[in-house]
C-alpha cells in the first residue's frame, strides 16, 4: 500500500481533548476521527487494526469448535421483556418504537437473541452442546464516554455462547473459552490478568474478566504476589492487619459537635481502625443499620447483595428509627436488623452512644451488640490477602474480555429447554463469552508506546513493514525500493511504502508516530555503499545489510518481530 493513496491524516499537536494516552495517539496518528461524543470513524490504519485482531478472534474461536452466526442489531422489546432486563437496564439502552408503534432497541448484548434461536433450534440433548460466536455492532447511551475508543457509544463485540445439557458441560465450555482468552491475548501481545470479578446485569453463578493493566483503566485490581490471588475491587476479599487489643473499660465520653470519624478520632487521640461507623439505610422500605470499620469504605454492591436495592436514610427517618441524629449511632440496644463487615467481628472499638454529643468505649461485638457478618468493605493497597495474609496491591486495569456462567437465568425466562436422555425437559446451561477488539487495540497502544508514538505488537500492526525511501527522484534508490515491495507483498508481508515527496525528517516523525514494527530506510548515502537501514520500532535499533541481503533480512525480523 502507498502512503500518497491512503488516508493518514496525522497531527503534529497534542488534540486538547485527549486524556488518555492511545486517544491521543490515534488522533495524532491519523487512525480515528470523533464523530460525536462516544461516536467515532475507524479510519484505514485503525481498520486494518481492528481486522487483524478480527482474524486472531475468529481463527481461536473456530478452533474451540465455535460456529460463526450473525445476530440483528434491532431488537423486539418483548424479548427483553421475558428476562426482566427492558424494565432492569435503564438509561444505557437506546429505545425506539417502529412504525406500528412496536417497542424496539437497540442491541447492547445479545444474551435474550442467542436463547431466542437456542430456544427454537435445541429440541434433545443430542443437539448439545453448542457454542456460537458473533463479531457484532453493539450500542449503549454510555453517560460519560471517554478515553477515545474505551468507553464509546457503538462498539464492535465478539461474544459467543456456549448452551449445555448439565453444569459439567458448563465448566468445560468455560475452561474452554478461558484458555482461548489466554492464547488471544498472548497473539496480541498484552499484559493481562485473569481476575475474579461480578456477574453484574448479566446474572449467573460465576464471572471472570481479562484487565489489560494501564493507567488509562477505569477499573481497580488487587493482586497478591505471593499465591496469585487477584480480583476486581467489586468482587475482591481482603483481611486486615490484626489490631493492637486496647484494655478499654465500657465507659461514655463526651465528644461535643464531634460527628465524623476523623473529627471524634483526632478529639479523642485514638486511630480510625478502632472505630465502628453505623450508616441507616433503608431496604425493602425496612430500615436496616450497616456497620464498617472506621478505616475501611462501604462497599455498595456487595451490600446490595445482601440487602438488594437500597437507598441512605433520611434525617427524619434516622431520628424516627434510631431516637439520635446522624454522627452520634452506636449498634447497641436497637430493635433494627444489623449487617455488618467481617472485620469488626473481633476486638473492642469507639462507637456512638446513641445520644447526642457522646460516644462509647469499650464496645466488643457479641457482647454490646449482635450482627449478622458478610464482607462488605472495599478491599485496598495494605490490605491482607485472603488466602496467604501477604500485604495485597492494586492496578489500575482496562476491561478487554470477560465470561460469566449464566446456567439457566436466561433459557428459563425465554423456555429455551431440551428433552434429556429420560425424556425429560430440562433448561438449557448457558455461559457467555465477550471480547471488545477495540479496547484490545487501546490496551496495546496504553502498554506499547514512547514520546515518538504508537509501538504495535507486529501481530496486530496495520502494516508488518514500512519501506521509507529518502529520495525518490534518484532512481537507483527508486527502483531498489519498489523491488523490495514487490518482493515482500508476493510474500504476504503487509507493507506500507512512504512514496511521499517529503522531507526525510517529516518520514521518520511519522513512521514513528504510526508505529508499524519494522522501517526500511533507503537513503542515497547508504545505497552508495551497497547498503540500506534496517530499524525496529520498539527498541530504536538499526543496523545497515546489504541491498543484496536486504530481503531475507527483513522477513527475519518480520518473524522475531
Amino acid at each position: 500500500m502507498f502512503f500518497s493513496k491512503m488516508l493518514i491524516p496525522t497531527m503534529r499537536e497534542v488534540p486538547s481533548e485527549a486524556e488518555a494516552v492511545s486517544h491521543k495517539l490515534m488522533l495524532r496518528a491519523g487512525y480515528v476521527r470523533q464523530l460525536a461524543s462516544g461516536l467515532y470513524i475507524y479510519l484505514p490504519l485503525a481498520w486494518r487494526v481492528m481486522t487483524r485482531i478480527n482474524k486472531i478472534l475468529r481463527e481461536e474461536m473456530d478452533a474451540t469448535g465455535a460456529q460463526e452466526v450473525s445476530m440483528p442489531i434491532l431488537h423486539p422489546a418483548e424479548v427483553w421483556q421475558k428476562t426482566g432486563r427492558w424494565y432492569e437496564i435503564k438509561d444505557e439502552m437506546f429505545r425506539l418504537k417502529d412504525r406500528t408503534e412496536r417497542d424496539m432497541c437497540l442491541g447492547m448484548t445479545h444474551e435474550e437473541i442467542m436463547t431466542w434461536l437456542a430456544s427454537r433450534e435445541i429440541k434433545s440433548y443430542r443437539d448439545l452442546p453448542q457454542v456460537w460466536y458473533q463479531i457484532q455492532t453493539k450500542l449503549r447511551d454510555e453517560a460519560r464516554p471517554k478515553s477515545g475508543i474505551l468507553r464509546t457509544r457503538e462498539f464492535i463485540m465478539k461474544d459467543s455462547y456456549s448452551f449445555d445439557a448439565d453444569y459439567e458441560g458448563l465448566d468445560k465450555n468455560y475452561q474452554i473459552q478461558a484458555d482461548a482468552y489466554h492464547r488471544i491475548f498472548n497473539r496480541c501481545g498484552l499484559t493481562f490478568y485473569q481476575v475474579e470479578s461480578d456477574t453484574g446485569m448479566m446474572g449467573g453463578a460465576g464471572a471472570h474478566e481479562f484487565m489489560a493493566p494501564s493507567p488509562a483503566g477505569e477499573d481497580d485490581i488487587v493482586i497478591c504476589k505471593s499465591c496469585g490471588y487477584i480480583a476486581n475491587v467489586e468482587v475482591a476479599h481482603s483481611l486486615s492487619k490484626p489490631l493492637k487489643e486496647i484494655p478499654w473499660e465500657y465507659e461514655e465520653v463526651s465528644t461535643p459537635n464531634k460527628r465524623t470519624i476523623k473529627e471524634v478520632s483526632g478529639f479523642l487521640k485514638i486511630d480510625s481502625p478502632y472505630f465502628i461507623k453505623s450508616l441507616l439505610v433503608i431496604a425493602s422500605e425496612v430500615p436496616v443499620l450497616v456497620l464498617i470499620r472506621g478505616d475501611q469504605e462501604l462497599h455498595e454492591k456487595k451490600l446490595t447483595k445482601v440487602l438488594g436495592n437500597f437507598r441512605p436514610a433520611t434525617k427524619d427517618e434516622i431520628v424516627s428509627y434510631l431516637g439520635v441524629e446522624a454522627g452520634f449511632i452506636g449498634p447497641m440496644g436497637h430493635k433494627i436488623r444489623i449487617v455488618a463487615d467481617e472485620l469488626l467481628k473481633e476486638g473492642t472499638y469507639v462507637t456512638g452512644a446513641n445520644k447526642i454529643d457522646y460516644h462509647i468505649k469499650g464496645v466488643k461485638p457479641g457482647t454490646h451488640f449482635n450482627a449478622e457478618w458478610y464482607d462488605l468493605h472495599v478491599a485496598k493497597e495494605g490490605d491482607l490477602c485472603p488466602k496467604c495474609n501477604t500485604s495485597l496491591i492494586m492496578d489500575k486495569v482496562i476491561e478487554i474480555g470477560n465470561i460469566f456462567k449464566l446456567g439457566t437465568k436466561y433459557s428459563s425466562a425465554l423456555n429455551a429447554v431440551f428433552l434429556d436422555k429420560n425424556g425429560q425437559e430440562k433448561p438449557i446451561i448457558m455461559g457467555s463469552y465477550g471480547i471488545g477488539p477495540a479496547r484490545i487495540a487501546a490496551a496495546a497502544i496504553e502498554q506499547n508506546n514512547d514520546k515518538d508514538g504508537i509501538i504495535w505488537p507486529r501481530s496486530i500492526a496495520p502494516f508488518d513493514v514500512e519501506i521509507i525511501p529518502l529520495n525518490l527522484n534518484d532512481s537507483r534508490t527508486k527502483e531498489i525500493a519498489e523491488s523490495l515491495y514487490k518482493e515482500l507483498v508476493q510474500r504476504k508481508v503487509e507493507v506500507l511504502f512512504d512514496d511521499r515527496d517529503e522531507r526525510p525528517g517529516v518520514k521518520f516523525k511519522d513512521a514513528d508516530l504510526i508505529g508499524i514494527p519494522v522501517h526500511v530506510v533507503l537513503g542515497e548515502k547508504s545505497l552508495k555503499e551497497n547498503n540500506i537501514e534496517l530499524k525496529t520500532r520498539r527498541t530504536k535499533e538499526s543496523r545497515k545489510i546489504s541491498v543484496e541481503n536486504a530481503l531475507n533480512e527483513i522477513l527475519k525480523m518480520v518473524r522475531e518481530e
